[in-house]
């Protein structure tokens, strides 16, 4: 039986299993769509987020099925936060992480606070405030414990390493990169991840090692470059089409690495192959993380295609998100 809301929006009178497992569902094509092709592509979330609060608010919710809902409006806030953080919106990010927050702790979903603590404290390290990103971490992790989730512990940990690394914190930055390995080595005993940690497998964990290496290399000591183009090189040979923004990040740290190695042309020839890549997916960040390269390309005043790069990158990362 159907009845509609004052503005006409039809709703069950009772919520049934298969009306929550829909929005499982849709919530899930999203995240494929922004893996594949960035925030830019999801604007249809926000359907979704009025769909399951008038679920909520309309509909006769049974209490074993309340906490479900709520999840999945908390997990669509939370894909919302970093759909706009993806195309440079970090006051509407940080407000919808927030809202995420606070449905998510009402839900009792301690392995979804872990993911948006993380996530919020992406949006931190992206501006280079390293003691905020940490701050995040740290909640992170705590809600991690309490969900017993190995997964989420090894996410953060692994990124606690990248915000050391970016301040320079060597001893800091390695340590909890072991402690994000020796975690991942356990992987094959975790239980089946939630689908907002689920990303999280042999080629994020490849790429995490490489980028804390990458920083460690800009900020501390070349000599980390090495090993992060190993790492780095691996866990672009893994993502595919279906992880094209991640491969495309992944990408522009690789020609970095290169580029201080000294090894120019093969930081153009894949600096190019990034830079047309980033292009394809609607997201700001792979045109942040091109600013580094780009100071290198220009910094070589090399032959020719170094400073074609560099020029085309400069006019890439002046051009509006399309």
């Amino acid at each position: 039986m159907v009845t509609t809301t004052g503005d006409g929006f039809p709703l069950p009178i009772s919520i049934e299993n298969t009306d929550v497992a829909q929005l499982e569902a849709a919530v899930g094509v999203l995240r494929a769509l922004d893996y594949r092709q960035g925030g830019g592509f999801c604007r249809d979330a926000v359907q979704v987020v009025k769909t399951a609060s008038l679920l909520l608010h309309w509909g006769t919710v049974p209490d074993p099925l309340r906490a479900r809902l709520s999840t999945v409006l908390a997990d669509v806030h939370n894909l919302l936060g970093w759909t706009e953080f993806d195309i440079g919106h970090g006051e509407p990010a940080r407000r919808r992480f927030g809202r995420a927050l606070e449905i998510a702790a009402e839900a009792g979903n301690d392995s979804l606070v872990a993911n948006i603590r993380y996530r919020l404290g992406r949006v931190h390290l992206h501006r280079h405030d390293v003691a905020g990103a940490l701050a995040e971490f740290a909640r992170g992790r705590t809600a991690a414990r309490r969900s017993d989730s190995g997964r989420a512990l090894a996410i953060l940990a692994a990124n606690e390493a990248w915000a050391f690394a970016m301040g320079g914190d060597e001893h800091a930055a390695l340590t909890r990169l072991a402690e994000a390995e020796a975690a991942f080595a356990e992987a094959g005993s975790w239980a089946e991840p939630k689908p907002w940690e689920a990303f999280f497998r042999e080629a994020d964990m490849a790429a995490m090692r490489g980028t804390v290496l990458t920083e460690l290399a800009t900020a501390v000591a070349a000599r980390h470059s090495g090993e992060a183009i190993t790492q780095l090189t691996g866990a672009a040979d893994r993502y595919g089409a279906d992880m094209a923004r991640s491969r495309s990040l992944t990408l522009v740290m690789l020609a970095q690495n290169h580029a201080l190695s000294g090894d120019f042309a093969e930081a153009t020839r894949i600096g190019e192959e990034a830079v047309a890549l980033a292009g394809q997916v609607g997201s700001v960040r792979p045109k942040d993380r091109l600013a580094p390269l780009e100071r290198l390309l220009r910094a070589h005043r090399g032959d020719a295609e170094v400073r074609a790069l560099a020029d085309r990158i400069g006019r890439y990362r002046a051009e509006p998100l399309s």
